[in-house]
């Protein structure tokens, strides 16, 4: 707020630009990472992006038994499934690693605008703070 207790738009403008060009920047970031998710001691191993897709699946072909196949390709699906969520939970603490900081700037202030602390009058309808 400026002196007179108006917003400076412009203040407010840029501030919204900043968090957009971080966003944006967090974004390409997680695009372009990969985290790996392993299982059966490394028998089987998936590779996903920071965003959740599957990019790889590596089958050891000492998984393979091949006097059960039957056996054989209910295990490697086990291992497939243990695999890949061990990476979607590498690339989920990926995701709040470069998001979380972005997230918190955007929390409930205190009585006033989501985000935005200490603006009273612009919190959601019906709240007090907002004077509605």
């Amino acid at each position: 707020m400026d002196p007179s207790g108006q917003f400076d738009m412009k203040q407010l403008l840029e501030a919204a630009q900043q968090m957009q060009s971080q966003l944006m920047t967090a974004q390409q970031e997680l695009a372009d990472a990969e985290v790996e998710g392993s299982a059966g001691n490394g028998l089987v191993k998936v590779v996903v992006n920071g965003q959740g897709e599957l990019v790889d699946i590596t089958v050891d072909p000492a998984a393979i038994d091949p006097e059960d196949p039957g056996e054989s390709a209910q295990t490697i699906a086990d291992l497939v499934l243990a695999a890949v969520r061990d990476a979607y939970e590498a690339a989920s603490d990926l995701q709040h690693e470069k998001m979380g900081p972005l997230a918190s700037g955007l929390g409930e202030g205190e009585a006033g605008m989501p985000g935005f602390p200490g603006l009273p009058g612009l919190g959601p309808p019906g709240d007090p703070a907002a004077g509605q």
